[in-house]
């Protein structure tokens, strides 16, 4: 695999993330929460897209509040196990992405990577 194709993966699961905030309508939540609680995904889609290394950096953080999130309703309320446990999984995979794309992405020993 190349840095090139965990880019794309990284975006794509971003998607999904995003389109799985959504979801949670079907689990009962009122429609403005799930737009609420994908907002704060749209900050980092610039450097994404441009593949900045230091956006994947600080987007692995993003993924806390929401694996926390889908975990807990995936305990707790049993009408959203289905849409917490697609949640869980694409924040989970969209960390793995982003992890992965640092990783392939860096340079040569002794290079330093500019954000």
């Amino acid at each position: 695999m190349n840095a090139a194709r965990a880019h794309l993966i990284s975006i794509v699961l971003w998607f999904c993330l995003c389109m799985s905030l959504l979801a949670w309508v079907l689990a009962g939540y009122p429609w403005i929460l799930c737009i609420l609680a994908m907002l704060p995904l749209l900050s980092p889609l610039p450097g994404l897209v441009r593949g900045k290394r230091f956006t994947f950096a600080w987007a692995s953080l993003f993924t806390v509040p929401y694996l926390a999130f889908a975990v807990t309703e995936l305990l707790v309320n049993a009408n959203a196990r289905v849409v917490a446990s697609v949640t869980m999984l694409l924040v989970f995979g969209w960390f793995c992405s982003l992890v992965l794309y640092l990783r392939l992405s860096r340079g040569a020993p002794g290079q330093t990577a500019s954000p």
